[in-house]
């Protein structure tokens, strides 16, 4: 089986849930987490601000697909507006996208992402407190510190990149943008908060 499809293969479905998961509609789980440079980040001290938890693994097609330029993208846009983006690895070591402090570094300078930090998580602690599932799954925050968007980061996971229109001829939606736009900008509620994520199952330890 060629790898693209075992990559398929591992497209998203919830198997359990987290016993504290992060739910739309309330306080976001509080953390604290270790970025990629040694430096510590709590979600408390984040009051304030709007906080993006973009999942990632730098192995996984869904990824890297992403990252061919449409998330570097993304994260300028919105970090220019003060929006705390945060990309969180939480792959086992051992396991497919696990990388140590320098090779995360180094993806970060590769690809030129504009984030604001990058969280290692090889324990998963971070991962399981959000029942993130996926690579890439996204989570917005406002700053109240409710979870305002939980899901995929658009709803194209095989989008005609030609094309302004998914594969099913829908108009293409990037579901994290909308969120921010429609609650950050406009200071509406988010019209669509939840929404099933697709990509690579994140490679927990367990």
């Amino acid at each position: 089986m060629k790898k693209w499809n075992l990559w398929l293969l591992a497209l998203v479905l919830s198997l359990g849930q987290a016993a504290q998961a992060a739910k739309v509609g309330e306080k976001a789980p509080d953390f604290t987490a270790t970025d990629s440079h040694g430096k510590f980040h709590k979600l408390a001290d984040l009051k304030g601000k709007y906080v993006v938890l973009e999942w990632h693994n730098q192995d996984c097609p869904f990824v890297v697909s992403q990252y061919k330029g449409k998330m570097q993208k993304l994260q300028d846009k919105w970090t220019k507006q003060g929006v705390q983006w945060f990309t969180v690895i939480s792959s086992a070591p051992g396991m497919e996208g696990y990388v140590e402090a320098t090779a995360a570094n180094d993806d970060v300078r590769k690809h030129k992402a504009h984030v604001t930090a990058t969280l290692l998580d090889p324990r998963g602690t971070l991962g399981h407190l959000y029942d993130a599932k996926c690579t890439p799954h996204m989570f917005v925050i406002d700053p109240k510190g409710t979870l305002i968007y939980n899901g995929a980061i658009d709803n194209a996971p095989r989008e005609n990149k030609s094309s302004a229109k998914n594969k099913n001829g829908e108009p293409f939606i990037n579901y994290v943008d909308r969120a921010l736009q429609e609650n950050m900008v406009e200071g509406k509620k988010v019209s669509l908060p939840a929404t099933t994520p697709y990509g690579c199952h994140v490679k927990y330890k367990d």
